[in-house]
């Protein structure tokens, strides 16, 4: 009974992080939602909208309950800063969602469980080459993004389709992960470097990238598991947490100074 019981609390848990992250979960955001969405999203307010959207974010999927949240998101946190209160995480499905499968997959391997760790887990490397697209040109360029994110959700497609109809290759799936990774380190680093000494808080962003990819080297340097308990696996996945907070932390210092550069720019006109 104790560890039905268990069991249940650790699935409601896992129930509750995918539902969504702490700034989906506020009333204020998800009033304000539905209340963009009553106004902006059915009738002859839906049409205007399609009517006005640029024809790259049909194509990326972008709708108007998209648009909705995206708005109601920076409502949210401004609210946040005006109260005192730390900048909550929103949207944050894609991580949470890769750390879900990887834990299912470890605890019961099976074809299912295998292929959703290994696809959840590229679509987390792609998901951080999108976001250095976003922070270093999308900023600028909406347009740009707009369509890097369409390619990547190609690029993504197909790596799945081909792994999932044609060939499970894992040696593949290795390199084209590899590769992928090689671009996001390159990029990130890039930006961070050019943006030193006017953004310090990059430094953590310098400190995150390298620190998961000299981690990665203990999924290509595999060694026999320590204790028979921790293989080079296993100390990869507890590697990773600090090294995500961190990343996290970076985030939120750079989402505070675009907030203030924001308004700054607002003030002045």
């Amino acid at each position: 009974m104790a560890e039905r019981a268990a069991r249940l609390m650790l699935l409601a848990g896992a129930a509750a992080l995918v539902s969504g992250s702490q700034g989906d979960r506020e009333p204020v955001y998800r009033d304000c939602v539905l209340r963009c969405e009553e106004r902006n999203c059915s009738g002859g307010a839906l049409s205007h909208f399609r009517s006005r959207q640029p024809i790259y974010m049909s194509l990326a999927g972008w709708t108007c309950r998209d648009d909705c949240k995206y708005e109601c998101m920076w409502v949210t946190v401004g609210l946040y800063l005006q109260e005192g209160y730390r900048v909550p995480q929103f949207h944050g499905k894609v991580s949470l969602n890769a750390w879900f499968w990887s834990t299912v997959f470890h605890t019961r391997d099976t074809d299912l469980t295998e292929k959703m760790d290994y696809f959840c887990a590229s679509a987390v490397i792609l998901h951080s080459v999108y976001l250095c697209c976003v922070r270093t040109v999308g900023l600028q360029h909406p347009s740009v993004a707009s369509a890097f994110r369409a390619l990547l959700l190609l690029l993504l497609t197909a790596h799945v389709s081909y792994l999932s109809l044609i060939h499970f290759d894992y040696g593949y799936n290795l390199v084209v992960n590899v590769a992928i990774g090689v671009v996001n380190l390159v990029w990130w680093l890039a930006w961070c470097l050019w943006n030193r000494h006017q953004l310090p808080h990059v430094r953590k962003c310098m400190a995150v990238v390298l620190l998961l990819h000299g981690l990665s080297l203990l999924e290509l340097l595999d060694f026999p598991p320590l204790f028979w308990v921790l293989d080079a696996h296993a100390i990869w996945h507890i590697s990773t947490i600090p090294v995500y907070i961190l990343f996290f932390s970076f985030l939120e210092d750079d989402s505070l100074y675009l907030l203030r550069e924001s308004e700054a720019k607002l003030k002045l006109d």
